[in-house]
């Protein structure tokens, strides 16, 4: 048995930090899930899912500020300290840049949802699906393989993203003659391509994290 090992049987089961992780990805997915019902709905029933949107990324920022005062309050942690803020300031992060996304559709008053965007949207929500199954498994540290598995995934999605964002920025270039919608998919398209960026950044945390406790 490891010495990480050793500790975390002696450490009592955390009752803070791990319903935190839980509450935070939840809510991640939820929100997700929320923006691609949203590019998929007529333009005059999108505020309704924007307004939701601006809610859990409220939600989860609040979630990210408890994490955060929970550390300054708690001596004993179940992984290392500054491994519990680079996870919960990552889902912060893609909780940001997704709001980014819906907020920039909202303001500019994007009409026609293009089918790339439809795809960047469905991509980061298989990702946040993945981080929400990869951060439960941090619980008990009992299927690192599971982690490792979920990282390579998000991983995957993320350069899928990456060539879904390149195809529609040259498309829009090619074909879109409205100088003021070039510049409206454009912002949408990076706010997205970001989020994804962002997933990836979870994902290296929770393979640093399994890393440290294999």
């Amino acid at each position: 048995m490891s010495i990480n090992s050793i500790f975390q049987f002696l450490v009592p089961k955390d009752k803070k930090f791990f319903p935190l992780f839980e509450q935070a990805t939840q809510n991640l997915v939820v929100l997700a899930e929320t923006l691609h019902e949203a590019v998929n709905a007529p333009k005059e029933q999108r505020e309704v899912y924007f307004r939701k949107i601006e809610e859990l990324e409220a939600v989860i920022e609040e979630i990210a500020h408890k994490t955060n005062l929970e550390l300054s309050r708690n001596f004993i942690t179940p992984f290392d300290r500054e491994d519990i803020h680079a996870l919960i300031s990552s889902i912060d992060d893609v909780a940001d840049y997704l709001y980014g996304a819906a907020s920039r559709m909202r303001l500019y008053q994007v009409e026609k949802i293009t089918k790339s965007i439809r795809k960047m949207t469905e991509i980061t929500l298989e990702s946040c699906q993945l981080i929400h199954a990869g951060v439960s498994e941090l619980k008990d540290m009992k299927n690192l393989k599971g982690i490792a598995d979920v990282c390579k995934r998000i991983n995957k999605l993320e350069n899928k993203s990456d060539n879904v964002f390149d195809k529609a920025v040259a498309d829009i270039f090619e074909n879109e003659t409205d100088a003021k919608n070039i510049i409206k998919y454009k912002e949408v398209l990076s706010a997205l391509e970001s989020a994804s960026d962002k997933c990836k950044g979870v994902a290296n945390v929770l393979e640093s994290i399994s890393v440290k406790h294999s």
